[in-house]
């Protein structure tokens, strides 16, 4: 595929309508939680800190309650230049959609001071695998193939990308949630609400017919065991230095 491999425009009405809905925020709080137990964990301050896409409403008071003063935010392919001050950059649930990807990643490095932290998570590795399997069983049903779930980065592709963006001693771990649901309908209704349906821009643009859509119910029902399926997210955390001072953080 040439071109974008996302909808952006699409991306923010699905995030603007997640917000409608509300109480979809579940794993980037999750996700979130964990970073700030991670950053408590270096032995140094942050004096200001920069949030890379997506920040709920009580991150920015937050991080000031853990002692970093100055807090801005960016939105991804905003025209604000990232303030090179900042010591701190996160990103919480923005990098799996964020193109070209090795370019963002350059464009943070370069834009944070030296011995800053990047720091975030985002979804990526095997993620879904209940929900890629009952596409398929769809797909089948329909007599053709179409681009459902989107393809997500792994922790070795992450870590060398860190690397190759200029990012010293990059690390990325993997927290594996696991979800159960009675049926599709409660995976999809949590999918919309966090604003993650699909977004490519080579996206089917009707709705799956009938035959495929019970298709797709049957085999996620298939994998149920005490009348639950479990559906797997992959958060992938990851951190990284911009060189200079490095020894002295940990």
């Amino acid at each position: 595929m040439t071109g974008p491999l996302f909808d952006h425009a699409l991306l923010s009405l699905r995030r603007a309508r997640a917000t409608r809905i509300g109480g979809g925020a579940f794993l980037v709080e999750r996700a979130f939680d964990d970073m700030l137990d991670r950053i408590g964990m270096v032995q140094r301050r942050f004096a200001s800190a920069l949030i890379y896409g997506h920040a709920e409403p009580s991150w920015r008071e937050r991080l000031q309650a853990a002692g970093i003063a100055n807090v801005a935010v960016v939105e991804p392919g905003s025209a604000t230049p990232l303030p090179d001050a900042a010591d701190l950059c996160i990103s919480i649930g923005a990098l799996d959609t964020a193109e070209p990807l090795p370019a963002v990643l350059a464009a943070i490095r370069h834009g944070l001071a030296p011995g800053a932290l990047f720091i975030g998570a985002f979804v990526g590795g095997d993620s879904l695998p209940a929900l890629r399997s009952a596409m398929r069983a769809a797909d089948l049903a329909g007599g053709a193939a179409a681009a459902h779930v989107h393809p997500r980065i792994d922790p070795p592709s992450f870590a060398a990308l860190l690397a190759d963006a200029g990012f010293a001693m990059p690390v990325v771990d993997v927290d594996r949630v696991r979800l159960r649901y009675a049926d599709l309908g409660g995976l999809v209704r949590d999918l919309r609400a966090m604003g993650a349906t699909n977004r490519l821009r080579e996206r089917p643009r009707t709705p799956i017919l009938r035959p495929g859509l019970a298709a797709a119910q049957r085999a996620f029902a298939a994998l149920a065991s005490d009348g639950k399926t479990t559906e797997t997210v992959e958060i992938l955390h990851f951190a990284g230095w911009t060189p200079e001072a490095i020894e002295e953080s940990y």
